[in-house]
C-alpha cells in the first residue's frame, strides 16, 4: 500500500476491505484498517479467494478466519462490521472466463443492506481534488476527480496551484452525462482551455487563491498504536497532505488544557516540549543530563494533554486548512534494525492541520511565535553563610558559564527560604544568593556547624557535605526563541 492510496482514502464514505482467506491479516492488511479509521466510518470486510481452499475444509476455514478479523476489529471503530467470503475471480487471472465467481450475490446484498446516502454541502470555497488528466484535441484538457468542498459551475475560473495557472471552466460532465454544476462530493470530469497535461498526475484545483503554499504547520497529532517505533522529536516523516507525500521534520509538544475550539491552534499559550511522542494515557517522564549531573532538562506531559506536532516540510506544499495529516515511515526497511519486528505498520501518526505558514524564512518570522518550553532544573549546594540575608553557592554552574543570564532568578533552598541569585563569587561558578527574608535561626546554625566540620579520613565522606543544603533552580527555556531567555 502507497501514499497514493492514503491520498485516495481520503475521499470515500465506505470502505471494502479486501483479505486474502488463505493468508488471512498481513502488513498491508493493516495499514489499510488504519487508513480506514482515519478516514471513514464504515466498513464491509469481503474474504476473497475462498477457492483456494479445499471444499471440505472451506465451511470451517472461513468460519476461523472471521472469528479472528471479528476480535481484531473489536478494538476499532469498525468492531461488528459484516464479514462476508467470495471468490471474485476462481482460478485466479488467468482462468476462463466461463469460470463463475462464488457468493458475490451475498456481496451485493450487504452493500444494499449498508449503502446510504451522506449528508453533503455546496458551502465553501471550492476544492477539487484531481486523479487524473488528459487532453481532447479541439475542446482542451480534462481533469477527472471528486468535489471535496464547494460547489463549481460552467464558466466559473478554477485555479491549479500546482501550475500556477487559471483557467475557465469551458463544460463538465458527470457519468458521461453533461452537467452545469457539481458539488461536495459529486465525481466529475471538469474540461478546462488547453494545458499540457502529462504536468499532471494529482494535484488539487480550486477557487483562485483558495490554496495557500505552506512551510511549515502545526497539527493536533495522534499517534497509530500499531506502529511500534517511538516517534521523536527530530525525526523526519513522510508527510501526506492533500495530494501530496513530502518530508518534515518534527517537533512535538503538549498542553494539558484543552483546546479552546475544535481545529484551532492557540498562539498565545504555552506548550510543554516532549522528547516523544504519548504513546497512551498515563504519563511520560524524559530526563537527561545537560552539561553536567547537576543540570537536569526535563519534559513531564500528561497523557491525557492535547498533543500536537510542529511539521518542518523539506520543500513547500499546497494543502487547506483543516487537511487530514497522515505520517509515516516510508523507508520503513532501511531502519528495520530499530523495528520490534519485520511486520511493522508503517503508519505513524494523523492529525488535522490547524496552523501554517506561508513564509521561505519561517524560521525567523513563525517559529519565534510558538511558546514551546523545556522545563529545567539545576541544582547545587551552600558552600558558606556570608551573613544571615546571604549565602554563596557552587555547583549550579561550570566555570565557563556566563552567570549573567540567571541573575535574578528565583531558588529555593532545601531548608525552606527564598532566594535571588546576585552574581558570580570569583571565578570558579561560585555565587551569590540573597536570601530576602533572611536565613532561619535553624539554617544558620546548620551552616554555621557544617563549617567547623571536615573529613576526618582520606576517602571518607565530610561531615560538611552529609549535611549541605541544597539550591535548587527551574526555569522554563523557549525552544524557538531567538534571545533564549530564560522564564520562570
Amino acid at each position: 500500500m502507497d501514499h497514493a492510496h492514503w491520498t485516495g482514502a481520503q475521499i470515500i464514505d465506505l470502505m471494502l476491505l479486501v483479505v486474502d482467506v488463505t493468508k488471512g491479516i498481513q502488513t498491508q492488511t493493516a495499514e489499510c484498517l488504519v487508513i480506514g479509521e482515519i478516514t471513514c466510518d464504515h466498513m464491509i470486510v469481503v474474504l476473497n479467494k475462498t477457492d483456494f481452499v479445499e471444499p471440505s475444509k472451506r465451511e470451517n476455514h472461513i468460519s476461523k478466519v472471521t472469528k479472528k478479523l471479528h476480535l481484531t476489529l473489536e478494538a476499532t471503530k469498525f468492531a461488528g462490521a459484516p464479514v462476508v467470503a467470495v471468490a471474485a475471480k476462481p482460478g485466479g487471472p488467468d482462468a476462463p472466463e466461463s469460470e463463475q465467481s462464488i457468493d458475490l450475490h451475498a456481496l451485493v446484498e450487504v452493500l444494499s443492506r449498508h449503502l446510504f446516502v451522506p449528508q453533503r454541502s455546496g458551502e465553501g470555497s471550492f476544492l477539487y481534488a484531481v486523479d487524473h488528466c488528459f487532453p481532447i484535441r479541439g475542446q482542451g484538457t480534462v481533469m477527472t476527480g471528486t468535489v471535496l468542498r464547494g460547489s463549481v459551475q460552467v464558466n466559473d475560473s478554477v485555479e491549479i496551484p500546482f501550475l500556477k495557472t487559471t483557467k475557465k471552466v469551458k463544460s463538465m460532465q458527470m457519468f458521461h452525462q453533461p452537467v452545469q454544476q457539481a458539488s461536495q462530493g459529486d465525481r466529475v470530469g471538469i474540461c478546462v482551455a488547453q494545458f499540457d497535461a502529462k504536468l499532471v498526475e494529482r494535484c488539487l484545483v480550486c477557487a483562485p487563491g483558495g490554496l495557500p503554499s505552506i512551510t511549515a504547520g502545526i497539527i493536533q497529532v495522534y499517534k497509530i498504536p500499531y506502529h511500534k517505533s517511538p516517534c521523536t522529536t527530530g525525526s523526519k516523516f513522510h508527510i501526506t497532505i492533500g495530494h501530496e507525500t513530502v518530508m518534515a521534520k518534527t517537533t512535538f509538544f503538549g498542553c494539558e488544557q484543552p483546546p479552546l475550539s475544535a481545529n484551532t491552534f492557540d498562539v498565545s499559550r504555552s506548550y510543554c516540549f516532549q522528547e516523544q511522542m504519548l504513546e497512551s494515557a498515563g504519563k511520560l517522564t524524559k530526563a537527561s543530563s545537560v552539561a553536567q549531573p547537576s543540570s537536569v532538562e526535563s519534559s513531564v506531559v500528561s497523557g491525557s494533554q492535547t498533543q500536537y506536532a510542529l511539521l518542518e516540510f523539506e520543500k513547500p506544499v499546497i494543502c487547506a486548512a483543516n487537511s487530514l495529516v497522515i505520517g509515516a515511515r516510508l523507508d520503513i526497511d532501511a531502519y528495520i534494525q530499530y523495528c520490534v519486528c519485520l511486520n511493522t505498520c508503517r503508519i505513524a501518526f494523523h492529525g488535522v492541520l490547524l496552523h501554517s505558514s506561508e513564509d521561505l524564512e519561517y524560521q525567523k518570522s513563525f517559529l519565534p511565535q510558538l511558546k514551546v518550553y523545556k522545563l529545567k532544573t539545576k541544582e547545587g549546594v551552600v558552600e558558606r553563610i556570608q551573613d544571615e540575608k546571604t549565602v554563596i553557592g557552587r555547583g549550579l554552574f561550570k566555570r565557563e558559564t556566563k552567570i549573567q543570564s540567571f541573575l535574578g532568578l528565583t531558588v529555593k533552598l532545601s531548608s525552606g527560604e527564598l532566594g535571588i541569585i546576585e552574581g558570580a563569587f570569583g571565578t570558579s561558578g561560585k555565587f551569590r544568593v540573597n536570601i530576602p527574608d533572611g536565613l532561619r535561626m535553624e539554617t544558620q546554625d546548620q551552616l554555621k556547624s557544617s563549617k567547623k566540620k571536615g573529613k576526618t579520613k582520606e576517602g571518607e565522606t565530610s561531615e560538611s557535605e552529609h549535611s549541605s543544603i541544597k539550591i535548587t533552580m527551574t526555569f522554563k527555556r523557549y525552544v524557538f526563541d531567538p534571545e533564549k531567555k530564560l522564564v520562570q
